[in-house]
């Protein structure tokens, strides 16, 4: 109790200072330039919230004091009364909505709608919040925590409540209210008033669903050839990634590390290089189509530029990523179960797809599930190998960025295709439910995990080497345009593309970075190392608050995540854009708003990662640890987190690989200030400039294979307790008598 009274009446204080002290709207120089610590006293902009309520104006500012009032009376009640809870959690409710709907309600010149401007007088207007207004939200949010636990809600766990109430507000702001500003903005004239014609008319077009290429020669419509794709690629990315984890886990294979490499490269690429790639090797003019057509005597045709050639670049592309969600759950199956039924005479074959098989059922659907999202929003590859087959995500972009700006047609097949991605999460929560698939018990298990048949394991290494062998030609294709002088026609040796991307010297303030591509690397290394470890810190508490906590709306928040996932990045963009320029949250070419897209848009890996690994651990772990006097947070701290190191490292890898080769989002949020590699590298590609653009994508695979690796260094394996090496055809010795 007393421990209880000193959180609350710690936030009360750190809510009253922040009102004090702290410049209650946002600073043009930024926050971290503390400039506002200097002029706090003279000036409206750098003024805190009790300035600005008492010299500048801004009398709505009121409500703050009087929501400390309420608090600081509470505080003076005995914890166990009923009234002082209420105070609690309807005085922050209070607080936190009077701050949201001011925020809302005024914008820089007044009131922002017409109601209130005839209702109110006229009142000067207010810049968008800055970190007064945050830390007081946050206050409110966490007060509100503290009075559901003292009444005993979610037994009274103040760190679940708090974690559940942080995530929903997070998840609220930066997820639902960008796609609701978009949404709401296609249905809306030039006028703001509210006309949904266009969005109904866009919706319903004979182009999005046409399904005539089942019966003609004709085009399928944009939804049908995108769901098509979607659905071949994730069938094709589960395969091809449970066979990679086979071979790790399962089979004598001897170059398991040189396969992890591999199986890493092609999500480190940055946009439109495999696409380019392919390009080189089987368009038309390509290497292996004219060779194929001298030997055979064929006439070279467009295949890449379709369908198939779509499909072929998102499967290298997203093999990997279905790669490291299957890693630890095939790892994670116990082998002791294995054990047990080749005791009962259960031949491998039949252990494999009777118990292994079985278990390894969540990370199939959340692989499947991933490279669906993954295949729906893929942009780049499209964007390249697409010709006049566009897919959901490309017309969506040149719905918004074409000559003909529509933002209702975009809003309109955004919808499709989020219908599409929720309908797909929908089907593998309903295969998953009703059953356990929990192996990792806490009991000793020493065994080692059984090896696959003979014909089977022949099989998955030999489908592991040809997706290898092509990846190696395409990986050779991307470092060779780095170093000729005009890729695909002038083949002549040159090291002028790295020079001039990233050349040094040194200068009278000493060495002097005077490559072109040096800002732009710069700035992509900051943003993505912020980002990586608060996207896996958002998606892993996520995961573990929908596995292990029962909470009224678990299933709608799991829902909401999805959907920052299942969005095409381009939307992603344009969202923020419209709900981030204005007030009340105003982050428009700052590294703030590229962070949270990165966090927001990658969350959902870590939260799947996590779901699917967390299905293994019996909550048995939890329970034993709470029983022994720890607390949950020490709980999740020291047992949950050591066995979830794979997810983690999965998480922290995708999320920073993710901001440094992301381009559908980041080309709509980058500034002059703030300006990412591959905004940077499509800049070259439209200029003609792709030998630097190669060379640069190139030095970024090579950071970012150095950078995964401090990352593994730095999180190490998890430990079971278990043998890692598979199980000897040869019997043990017998012990010495």
């Amino acid at each position: 109790m007393y421990l209880q009274n000193r959180r609350f009446f710690t936030t009360i204080v750190t809510a009253i200072l922040a009102f004090l002290i702290l410049p209650w709207y946002r600073q043009d120089e930024g926050f971290y330039s503390f400039d506002w610590l200097s002029n706090s006293l003279t000036g409206e902009e750098t003024a805190s919230g009790l300035l600005q309520l008492l010299m500048y104006g801004k009398p709505w500012l009121i409500f703050a004091p009087i929501i400390f009032a309420l608090f600081i009376f509470a505080t003076r009640l005995p914890i166990s009364s009923h009234n002082r809870t209420k105070v609690m959690i309807y005085g922050s409710i209070a607080g936190l909505s009077l701050l949201v709907f001011q925020g809302f309600a005024i914008t820089w010149s007044g009131w922002s709608w017409t109601l209130l401007d005839s209702l109110f007088p006229a009142v000067s207007g207010q810049q968008p919040f800055g970190a007064g207004a945050v830390v007081f939200g946050m206050a409110m949010v966490a007060v509100f925590s503290f009075g559901l636990a003292e009444r005993g809600v979610m037994k009274g766990d103040a760190f679940v409540i708090g974690a559940i109430s942080f995530l929903v507000v997070l998840v609220a702001t930066f997820v639902l209210y960008p796609v609701f500003s978009m949404f709401a903005g296609s249905v809306q004239d030039f006028d703001g008033n509210f006309n949904p014609d266009g969005m109904v008319k866009n919706l319903f077009h004979e182009n999005v669903w046409s399904v005539a290429c089942f019966t003609t020669e004709a085009r399928c419509g944009v939804a049908i050839r995108t769901l098509g794709l979607a659905l071949s690629t994730a069938t094709a990315c589960t395969f091809l990634g449970l066979c990679f984890a086979l071979v790790v886990t399962r089979t004598g294979f001897k170059y398991k590390k040189t396969l992890r490499i591999a199986t890493i490269l092609p999500i480190i690429t940055p946009p439109f290089v495999i696409g380019m790639a392919l390009i080189l090797l089987f368009g038309r003019s390509g290497i292996i189509t004219t060779t194929m057509a001298d030997l055979f005597g064929t006439e070279p045709d467009r295949w890449l530029f379709s369908m198939k050639g779509i499909w072929l670049a998102q499967v290298l592309s997203f093999t990997p990523i279905s790669f490291m969600v299957l890693i630890g759950v095939v790892e994670g199956v116990s082998p002791s179960l294995e054990e047990a039924s080749q005791t009962l005479r259960a031949n491998a074959s039949q252990t494999f797809r009777k118990v292994s098989l079985p278990l390894m059922r969540p990370g199939l659907a959340n692989a499947f599930l991933v490279s669906f999202i993954e295949s729906m929003a893929d942009f780049g590859n499209p964007l390249v190998l697409s010709g006049s087959n566009g897919v959901l995500s490309t017309e969506i972009f040149f719905a918004v960025v074409g000559a003909q700006s529509d933002p209702s047609r975009a809003a309109s097949l955004a919808l499709v295709l989020l219908c599409f991605t929720l309908s797909a999460f929908l089907i593998q929560r309903v295969w998953l439910s009703g059953k356990n698939y929990a192996t990792v018990t806490g009991k000793a298990d020493s065994g080692v995990h059984a090896r696959l048949p003979k014909p089977a394991e022949k099989a998955v290494i030999a489908v592991v080497l040809g997706w290898m062998g092509i990846t190696v030609v395409v990986y050779g294709m991307v470092l060779f345009g780095g170093f000729v002088n005009v890729w695909g026609l002038d083949h002549s040796f040159t090291l002028k593309h790295y020079a001039h991307a990233f050349s040094v010297g040194f200068g009278e303030s000493g060495l002097e970075w005077t490559g072109v591509a040096w800002n732009s690397f710069w700035t992509t290394m900051e943003i993505s190392l912020i980002s990586a470890p608060l996207t896996a810190a958002v998606g892993l508490l996520t995961a573990y608050l929908i596995v292990r906590q029962h909470f009224v709306g678990r299933s709608i928040f799991e829902f909401s995540l999805m959907m920052s996932f299942a969005i095409p990045g381009t939307v992603i963009g344009v969202s923020y854009v419209m709900a981030f320029n204005y007030p009340p949250l105003e982050m428009t070419g700052t590294a703030l708003i590229l962070i949270l897209g990165f966090v927001f848009r990658n969350m959902p890996v870590g939260v799947r990662g996590g779901i699917a690994a967390m299905s293994q651990l019996d909550k048995s772990l939890d329970e034993a640890s709470q029983t022994l006097g720890a607390t949950t947070w020490r709980t999740l701290r020291k047992v949950i987190l050591p066995l979830l190191r794979p997810a983690i490292l999965a998480a922290m890898v995708f999320s920073f690989v993710r901001a440094i080769t992301s381009i559908s989002a980041v080309i709509f949020l980058v500034s002059a200030e703030w300006n990412m590699a591959t905004a940077y590298i499509v800049g070259l590609v439209e200029n003609g400039d792709f030998g630097v653009a190669i060379a640069y994508s190139s030095a970024l695979i090579v950071v970012m294979v150095i950078v995964i690796s401090v990352f593994q260094l730095l999180i190490g394996e998890r430990k079971l307790r278990r043998q890692n090496r598979l199980a000897s055809k040869e019997p043990a010795a017998e012990p010495a008598k």
